[in-house]
């Protein structure tokens, strides 16, 4: 394999993130120049790791990554850091850049036009002093994108890019990428997006830790994989028969003594070889369990009310009356473009300080917070489990981490060193654990496992207490019984 067969190349290349969680071993894989792929593999399985290791913010423990000479890579990451939300608009622009660029404003211009975050011409002069974390989720998901496209890029890298984003930004950003003519690798839940414009997968297989190259676009892809793991099952379950036989034979032929004896021994060396030849079906396969979110008792029937709530018009707060009852048992679903005040109205509801919105007394509140702040970062993943159980039995909570596949090692990692994807393992988890009787849910399926969303939606589907869900995905939501919209587009006018 030549460094002429690609833009990016990994040959035999072995990662270790710790030493309790190997990534790759002797992977090898091309890139090649103008392709658009997904990078795909299960929460936690080391996928931004790949991206870190292209970009060369890690290095690999043996095996080379050889990228064409010149070659400039740019990164979207899934989330803004903490440290950088005290940012303006201008200063996050300029950290991309190892040298100062003079007369930036026309570039930023530029890309915020690409990305349809376009201010207003009222706040265009003031635009680019604002701070970071005063954007919604939504459009700091776009600024993510932007950051990366001001760098002009050979190869782009988008980590997770439509979490956040509404339809009409997901819609924006797949007619942008198809137009696209450099490189493209993409790390996403979202099928459809990933199949309107990717034409390759790039599959991290956790049990080998190879990463598998696959060629056509995504549903294609994932009928050849979801064939293949089929295949490998019930070629185990013959084995598994077989063996059994033999092993039945051998306890025969051993119990008669003399040549018999040795036709055992010649049978179990089978038996052997027949185990070494069963293959470990794809961990990144297994799907996390059925799971019930029970409310705790005396929830009143009537739980929130909403007389006002403020919503964004032209980067600028107005409150507006509104009439919202949300009854136990109801469904109440959030709607709206970016930047419009949902997480705002949820965050309110959640700490149960805001004008015109009241929640009855005694109701506890289970919140599912996109960025995940809510979790302590600085905890285990056991401690965080823990201090969730009502009754503090650690063998139950372990049984109920292992429905969603948190065991093992990860018990010990803390929050902060895992995966987006695990983190809302966990804050589901936690959910089950604190019996709210008000579930309240800012973009649940961010960061998750596509085989994971059918099982979260039968959740929320059948959840007996009174739920409010903001989420830009339509294929998740249908799953779910909604008996009530607020559209605050419309409830501004």
């Amino acid at each position: 394999m030549s460094r002429s067969d690609g833009i990016i190349v990994f040959k035999d290349v072995s990662y270790e993130y710790d030493a309790t969680r190997p990534i790759l071993k002797e992977a090898s894989f091309v890139v090649r120049r103008g392709a658009k792929l997904t990078l795909m593999g299960q929460n936690g399985a080391g996928k931004s790791t790949i991206f870190s290791l292209i970009t060369r913010d890690r290095h690999p423990d043996e095996g080379d990554i050889n990228i064409e000479p010149r070659t400039t890579i740019a990164i979207s990451r899934q989330i803004i850091p903490r440290a950088e939300l005290t940012l303006t608009v201008r200063a996050f622009f300029e950290q991309c850049f190892s040298e100062k660029v003079y007369d930036i404003d026309p570039k930023i211009d530029a890309v915020l036009e690409i990305v349809n975050l376009t201010p207003t011409e009222k706040m265009r002069e003031t635009f680019k002093e604002r701070v970071i974390g005063s954007f919604s989720g939504g459009q700091q998901a776009r600024l993510l994108l932007a950051q990366a496209l001001i760098q002009n890029p050979d190869v782009l890298l988008l980590d997770e890019p439509t979490n956040n984003l509404d339809v009409a930004g997901i819609e924006h950003l797949t007619i942008f990428l198809k137009e696209y003519p450099k490189t493209v690798l993409v790390i996403s839940h979202d099928a459809d997006f990933l199949n309107s414009f990717t034409h390759g997968v790039l599959y991290l297989n956790t049990q080998r830790r190879q990463v598998e190259q696959y060629n056509g676009n995504y549903h294609a892809v994932i009928k050849d994989i979801a064939a293949q793991v089929e295949k490998e099952q019930r070629e185990n379950a013959r084995l598994a028969k077989e063996i059994q036989a033999n092993k039945d034979k051998v306890n025969y032929f051993a119990a008669k003594g003399g040549k018999m004896r040795l036709v055992a021994k010649r049978m179990r060396d089978e038996i052997e070889e027949a185990e070494e030849n069963k293959v470990d079906v794809r961990k990144e396969d297994k799907t996390i369990r059925p799971f019930t979110i029970d409310p705790h008792d005396d929830i009143p029937l009537e739980v929130v009310k909403l007389s006002s709530v403020t919503v964004i018009k032209n980067h600028e707060p107005k409150e507006v009356e509104c009439e919202v009852v949300l009854k136990r048992g109801m469904h109440l679903q959030i709607i709206g473009p970016n930047g419009i005040g949902k997480t705002t109205l949820l965050e309110k509801l959640a700490s149960g300080h805001a004008k015109g919105e009241y929640v009855s007394p005694g109701v506890k509140i289970g919140y599912y917070r996109q960025d995940f702040s809510n979790l302590d970062f600085d905890k285990t993943v056991f401690e965080t489990l823990m201090d969730s159980m009502q009754r503090k039995v650690e063998e139950e909570m372990r049984g109920i981490a292992a429905g969603f596949l948190l065991f093992g090692d990860v018990m010990k990692t803390k929050v902060g060193n895992l995966s987006e994807g695990q983190k809302g393992l966990i804050a589901f988890a936690k959910l089950t654990m604190e019996k709210p009787g008000l579930l309240i849910l800012d973009e649940p399926t961010n960061h998750i496992n596509f085989r994971h969303i059918p099982v979260i939606a039968k959740a929320l589907h059948d959840f007996k207490g009174a739920m409010i869900l903001v989420s830009h995905v339509p294929d998740f939501v249908e799953q779910i019984r909604v008996d009530e919209v607020l559209d605050l587009a419309k409830v501004r006018k």
